[in-house]
C-alpha cells in the first residue's frame, strides 16, 4: 500500500501557480526520500469556501489537520518554520507520531 504524504507549505502572499510548483517539487523530493510507493494527499484546497467564516486561516488549518490525521509522512516545504499554520501542523505531526521530512 502506498504511503500517504501530507504537504505543508507557506501560502500567504503566493500565487496559486507558485504554490502548485512548490508542491510538486516537495512531492518529488519526498518520494525520493521515502524510497517506496507514495501518494500525496490533496491539501491545496480550491473547493473550500470559508467566506462565511470569521477566521479564514483557522478554518483552512482545521481542514488541513483533518488530512494530516490520514498521513504516514508529513513533508514541510522551505519556509515552513516562518508560517504559523505550518508550525502548528509540524507540532501536531511530531506529537502524534507522524514521520516528518523537512525540506
Amino acid at each position: 500500500m502506498a504511503k500517504k504524504i501530507f504537504i505543508s507549505q507557506p501560502m500567504k502572499g503566493k500565487t496559486d501557480d507558485f504554490i502548485r510548483e512548490e508542491r510538486e517539487k516537495a512531492i518529488a523530493l519526498a518520494k525520493e526520500r521515502i524510497g517506496e510507493e507514495a501518494e500525496a494527499l490533496d491539501t491545496f484546497f480550491q473547493d473550500f469556501n470559508a467566506s462565511e467564516t470569521k477566521n479564514k486561516p483557522l478554518a483552512f488549518l482545521a481542514r488541513s489537520l483533518s488530512f494530516l490525521a490520514d498521513a504516514d509522512v508529513a513533508v514541510f516545504a522551505s519556509g515552513w518554520a516562518d508560517a504559523r499554520g505550518c508550525r502548528i501542523e509540524h507540532q501536531c505531526a511530531v506529537d502524534y507520531g507522524i514521520d516528518v521530512i523537512e525540506l
